[in-house]
């Protein structure tokens, strides 16, 4: 049996390591959201260390068109507090929260499976 993948516009994570993360090609080295909603492409977001972190770092996704956000913690998986997340539960929207290695490995899967998918990827030095 053929197997053929999935096409797909969405922005793909492409590899990643330590301190960065490439997509389509062009490497990163700061906090990063990648959409896989059309005429998004990835952007810098603007999310300090992990113990920095706010309810404003989240709650503009509310109005995204998303129906999941996959929150990459950094290097070690650490849980986002319920009130930074609320005005995403608020709407409906799914919440995961993995390490930002497994959080690009799934956007992937999600994106390419045409799912609404946001992924916010904390960087860290």
């Amino acid at each position: 049996m053929k197997l053929q993948p999935d096409k797909s516009s969405a922005p793909t994570i492409s590899a990643y390591g330590q301190g960065w993360i490439e997509v389509n090609g062009e490497r990163h080295s700061q906090s990063l959201m990648v959409s896989s909603l059309p005429g998004t492409p990835p952007a810098p977001w603007a999310a300090g260390p992990f113990e920095s972190l706010c309810a404003d770092d989240f709650s503009f996704l509310a109005t995204h068109g998303a129906e999941l956000v996959l929150f990459g913690s950094g290097q070690k998986l650490r849980f986002a507090k319920p009130q930074w997340l609320q005005a995403l539960i608020s709407q409906g929207i799914g919440v995961e929260t993995m390490d930002t290695s497994a959080a690009c490995r799934t956007y992937n899967i999600l994106a390419s499976e045409g799912r609404k998918v946001v992924a916010l990827l904390l960087m860290e030095s």
